[in-house]
C-alpha cells in the first residue's frame, strides 16, 4: 500500500512539474510593439547581405566580412567607424544601419544617417567618400558610377557631388508641383521618382503637377488650436494629377522633357535608362488601366521614338516592373507580364521583337535577381511550379524559390535545398547565393548555397523556435473549393492547445481578401501572426482563407474581382463559414471576422451581407465607398464610376447600412491619408438614418496603420471587444 502511494505521489509531482515547465505567452510577447515582443521575435543575422563577392552583416559592435567558403572575421568595431568619421569631419552614429556598394572594387559600405552620408571602404578603414544634406528629404538617389547623389528639398530636385558641389536641378515655385518623388500613388510598382542614367551622364525625374487635384483636408488636433493640413487626393471619377518626366544632363546642365503627349492623365511607370544612356523606356498605362504601351524616348531631345509593343486586357493591365537589360547585350532586354494568364519572363529585343518566353506554366515568376558574370543564366523567384515535386497543377503558390534558367536553352534547375519560403539574394558573379528559408516547422534558416551544384558550403543559422517550452496553439492548413465549385483555396487554421473536441469554441475570420495580399504562406507559423495565436491561447478558433482575389495564383484568380469588389471575395469566405461549421469544436453562434484595409471592407460587408452569421465584426480603415477612394487602386478595379454605376452600387455600404444586427467596431486613425477617415465617418451618419448603432473608435494622429507603441492598445482594444461580445 505504501509503495502505491508512493507511486501514486510521483505521479502527481511528475505531472504537476511538466505543467509547470510549459509555459504561457501573454499579450506583450506575441503583439508587436509588446513590451516582451523583441524576445520572441526569430533570429535573425542582422544586415546580412552582399558586398561584391563578399558578404556582410553585424555581430554586436562589429562588422563582419567573409568569403563564401571562408570564415567571417571582424573588420571594423562601431568605435573604429566614428573614429573615421570624426576624422572626416563628421558626427559619429549610433550604428549601424548600413547597406553595400557592389559597383565598387573594394568592400564598401554606405552609413547614412541624420542628413549626412558616409562611404567607408572596409579594406583601408577610412571614408572614401562624404555627403551632408542639411536641408535634404527622404529621396536621396546614389550615382554608384560618377559619386553623384541626387536629392529632394521643399519639392525640387538637386545634386551633390563628392566635393560637396551643388546644383540646382529645378525651381519650380507653382503650388502644387512636385518634382523628384514618387507619382501615381506609389502604384505599379513605382516606389522614387529620380532616375539615374547607366552612366552616370543624365538624371531622369518626375515632375508630377497635382494643382488640379482638389485639396483633401487632413485635420492636425494636436496644435492648441487645430489645424488643417490639406494634401492632394485624386478620387475614383475626379481629375488626376498630370506626369511628366524631366531629364538633366549633367556636362550641359539642361533639361529636356520627355514629349509623353496627350492624353495627359495616364500613368508613365516603371522607368528604365538604356546602357548607353541614349534611351529611356517608359511602360505606359492608360488611365483606364486596360492598355499598356513600352515606348522609347530619345534621352537627348525627348522626341518619343518608337512604340516596341502593346499589352491590353479585358479587366486590366498592371506592369510592375522596368525592363532589365542583359548586361552583356544592349539590344535585349527581360520583360515580366500576365499576358498568358500568369506573371512570366520574356525576351525582347530593342526593336520590340519577341524573341521567346523565357518562363511559361501555372505559376508565378516574382522577381529577377540578376544574371551571372557570363550573362548564361538568369536568377529569379517563384512560386513552386508543378515539377517541383508538387502534386496541384497550380503548383504550389504557399512557397518560393530561387531559380536559375539557362537563357539559351531555357532549361532551368532550382536553387535551395529545404522546402518553404526563400528570400534569396545573388552575388556579384552569380556564383554563390545568400538563402534565407522559413517554413512551418523553421524559424529561419540561412546559408550560403553555391550555384553549380546547388549545395550548402556554410550554414550561418539555424534559428530556435522562440515559442519553445510554451504551450502553443495548433496551426494547420488546408484547401476548400471556392464558390465557383471548381477553384482550390488554402487556409489557415489556428485552434488552442489541447483543443478539446467535444466543447464549442467562438472563431475568428482574420480576412484581407484583396489583390496584392497572401496571408496563408509556407513559412514560419503558415504566416499566423502573433494576435491569432494569442487568440488562439484564449480558446478561440482563427481562421485565414485566401479566397479568390488574392495573390500569388495567377491573373484569372485575382482579377476576377473586376468591377464587383465584395462579391467573389465574400461568397468564398462563406465556403470558408461552411467548411467552419462543419467542425464539431466550432460554435456556429459565435463567429466573428476581423480586418483592415481592404479586410476592413470585408469584414463590414460580411456582417452586413450576412448578419444572421457573423455576430461580431472589428473593421479598420474600412473602405466603404469606393467612389472615395483614390483612381489609380480604385479604378483599375472598378472602372471609371460612370462605366460601372451599379458596381459601385453593388459595393457602396452606406447602403447596407441598415442591415447591421450584430456588434460593429470600426477604428480609424483621423489623419489616414489611404483610406480617408470620411469612409467611416459617413458609414456612422448612414447608420444613425437606418437606425442601426456600430462602436467606433478613432486613434488622433494615426495615419492607415496605428504602429509603434500604440499597437499594442490597438490590439488589446480589438481582443477586448471580441471578449465583451462573442
Amino acid at each position: 500500500m505504501k509503495i502505491k502511494l508512493n507511486l501514486l505521489l510521483l505521479a502527481v509531482i511528475s505531472t504537476v512539474s511538466a505543467m509547470s515547465q510549459e509555459k504561457t505567452l501573454t499579450f506583450q510577447d506575441l503583439i508587436p510593439g509588446g513590451r516582451n515582443y523583441a524576445r520572441f521575435a526569430t533570429q535573425q543575422i542582422r544586415q546580412l547581405q552582399w558586398c561584391g563577392d563578399m558578404y556582410v552583416h553585424v555581430r554586436g559592435d562589429s562588422l563582419m566580412l567573409a568569403d563564401p567558403a571562408g570564415k567571417a572575421e571582424r573588420v571594423v568595431t562601431r568605435e573604429q567607424i566614428n573614429g573615421a568619421l570624426t576624422a572626416a569631419g563628421l558626427p559619429e552614429t549610433a550604428f549601424m544601419p548600413f547597406f553595400s556598394i557592389p559597383e565598387k572594387k573594394n568592400p564598401v559600405i554606405v552609413l547614412q544617417y541624420q542628413n549626412n552620408r558616409a562611404h567607408y571602404d572596409l579594406k583601408t578603414g577610412k571614408i572614401i567618400a562624404k555627403y551632408n544634406l542639411d536641408k535634404a528629404g527622404s529621396r536621396w538617389e546614389y550615382d554608384a558610377v560618377n559619386g553623384n547623389i541626387a536629392y529632394t528639398v521643399d519639392n525640387n530636385v538637386n545634386i551633390i557631388s563628392p566635393d560637396g558641389a551643388t546644383v540646382t536641378v529645378t525651381a519650380e515655385t507653382k503650388p502644387g508641383v512636385v518634382c523628384g518623388t514618387s507619382v501615381h500613388q506609389n502604384e505599379f510598382g513605382i516606389h522614387k521618382g529620380l532616375f539615374w542614367s547607366s552612366r552616370g551622364t543624365a538624371l531622369a525625374f518626375y515632375r508630377m503637377d497635382e494643382s488640379m487635384v482638389s485639396d483633401y483636408p487632413i485635420v492636425n488636433v494636436s496644435e492648441r488650436v487645430a489645424t488643417v493640413e490639406p494634401f492632394k487626393y485624386p478620387m475614383a471619377g475626379m481629375k488626376s494629377h498630370e506626369v511628366t518626366v524631366g531629364v538633366y544632363n549633367l556636362k550641359d546642365k539642361t533639361t529636356v522633357w520627355l514629349k509623353t503627349g496627350e492624353p495627359k492623365e495616364k500613368y508613365l511607370t516603371n522607368i528604365a535608362w538604356s546602357p548607353d544612356d541614349k534611351y529611356i523606356y517608359i511602360a505606359e498605362l492608360n488611365r483606364g488601366q486596360d492598355t499598356c504601351r513600352l515606348a522609347r524616348y530619345d534621352a537627348a531631345t525627348g522626341e518619343r521614338l518608337a512604340e516596341l509593343f502593346m499589352e491590353t486586357s479585358r479587366r486590366y493591365v498592371e506592369p510592375e516592373q522596368p525592363i532589365s537589360f542583359l548586361p552583356n547585350n544592349p539590344e535585349q532586354f527581360i520583360w515580366k507580364s500576365n499576358r498568358d494568364g500568369y506573371s512570366h519572363l520574356y525576351l525582347y529585343d530593342t526593336d520590340g521583337k519577341l524573341l521567346k518566353q523565357l518562363t511559361s506554366g501555372n505559376w508565378v515568376v516574382r522577381d529577377v535577381l540578376g544574371f551571372d558574370a557570363g550573362v548564361k543564366n538568369l536568377f529569379f523567384t517563384a512560386t513552386a511550379p508543378k515539377e517541383a515535386g508538387v502534386k496541384d497543377e497550380e503548383g504550389n503558390p504557399l512557397e518560393i524559390y530561387a531559380w536559375q534558367l539557362d537563357l539559351k536553352t531555357g532549361k532551368r534547375k532550382c536553387l535551395n535545398i529545404k522546402s518553404g519560403v526563400h528570400s534569396v539574394a545573388v552575388n556579384a558573379a552569380g556564383t554563390y547565393l545568400i538563402d534565407q528559408v522559413s517554413s512551418p516547422s523553421i524559424p529561419r534558416d540561412a546559408a550560403i548555397i553555391r550555384v553549380k551544384d546547388v549545395k550548402e558550403v556554410k550554414s550561418l543559422l539555424s534559428a530556435k523556435n522562440p515559442y519553445e517550452g510554451y504551450g502553443m496553439p495548433s496551426v494547420k492548413t488546408g484547401t476548400i473549393t471556392a464558390a465557383d465549385g471548381k477553384t482550390n483555396l488554402y487556409y489557415r487554421l489556428t485552434t488552442p492547445p489541447d483543443l478539446d473536441a467535444t466543447k464549442k469554441h467562438p472563431v475568428i475570420i482574420y480576412v484581407y481578401g484583396g489583390p496584392h495580399a497572401q496571408l496563408v504562406t509556407g513559412g514560419w507559423m503558415n504566416g499566423a501572426g502573433g494576435w491569432d495565436l494569442f487568440m488562439a491561447l484564449q480558446g478561440y478558433v482563427v481562421f485565414s482563407l485566401d479566397g479568390r482575389g488574392s495573390s500569388n495564383r495567377g491573373f484569372e484568380f485575382e482579377s476576377v474581382i473586376h468591377r464587383n469588389l465584395g462579391n467573389a471575395e465574400m461568397a468564398d469566405q462563406i465556403k470558408g463559414v461552411e467548411f467552419l461549421k462543419s467542425l464539431p469544436y466550432v460554435d456556429a453562434n459565435r463567429i466573428g471576422v476581423h480586418g483592415w484595409s481592404y479586410g476592413g471592407f470585408m469584414a463590414t460587408n460580411l456582417i452586413l451581407t450576412y448578419p444572421d452569421i457573423f455576430k461580431v465584426s472589428v473593421a479598420g480603415g474600412p473602405v466603404i465607398d469606393w467612389s472615395r477612394y483614390e483612381i489609380m487602386y480604385g479604378e483599375r478595379y472598378m472602372d471609371h464610376p460612370d462605366e460601372n454605376p451599379e458596381g459601385y452600387k453593388s459595393s457602396n455600404l452606406l447602403l447596407k447600412a441598415g442591415n447591421l444586427k450584430g456588434r460593429l467596431l470600426l477604428i480609424h486613425g483621423n489623419i489616414d491619408n489611404v483610406v480617408v477617415w470620411q469612409h467611416s465617418l459617413l458609414f456612422l451618419k448612414a447608420c444613425i438614418n437606418a437606425g442601426t448603432f456600430p462602436d467606433y473608435f478613432v486613434y488622433p494622429g494615426h495615419p492607415h496603420n496605428v504602429s509603434g507603441r500604440d499597437r499594442p492598445h490597438l490590439y488589446e482594444k480589438i481582443t477586448r471587444y471580441f471578449e465583451d461580445n462573442l
